[in-house]
């Protein structure tokens, strides 16, 4: 899977970046095309101090070309633009290889079965 990692960055009043991107920017990325899965996090605690995210909004897709087609499809253009309009400043756009392994727990064969079963079921 690939994914795209969409992460804000604190600058001026953190309740208007919120509706900002709940408001303009939300419903249209998660229209995009081969969108799989949808990931939020808030950051709440600082490890290390200068680490500067507020949220970060994550994609993801089956293969890299479908991250790209989704980004170049209508829907994705639009996002883009919305996105831009209100946080250019604020955010930083990645993209990564995604590698997810069950860990705990059985991780016999029969464990493996059911990670892979049940990353069958996601698609």
């Amino acid at each position: 899977m690939h994914k795209l990692m969409v992460i804000f960055h604190p600058s001026g009043d953190p309740v208007e970046l919120e509706q900002q991107w709940s408001e303009t920017f939300v419903a249209r990325a998660e229209k995009m095309p081969g969108l799989r899965r949808v990931s939020v996090s808030r950051v709440r605690e600082r490890l290390i101090e200068r680490t500067r995210i507020q949220l970060i909004h994550e994609f993801y897709f089956e293969d890299e070309p479908a991250l790209h087609r989704a980004l170049a499809s209508p829907e994705g253009q639009a996002a883009g633009k919305a996105l831009m309009r209100f946080a250019a400043e604020d955010v930083t756009l990645v993209t990564a290889e995604y590698l997810e392994e069950p860990r705990g727990g059985d991780l016999s064969g029969s464990g493996r079965q059911a990670a892979a079963d049940a990353r069958g079921a996601d698609g």
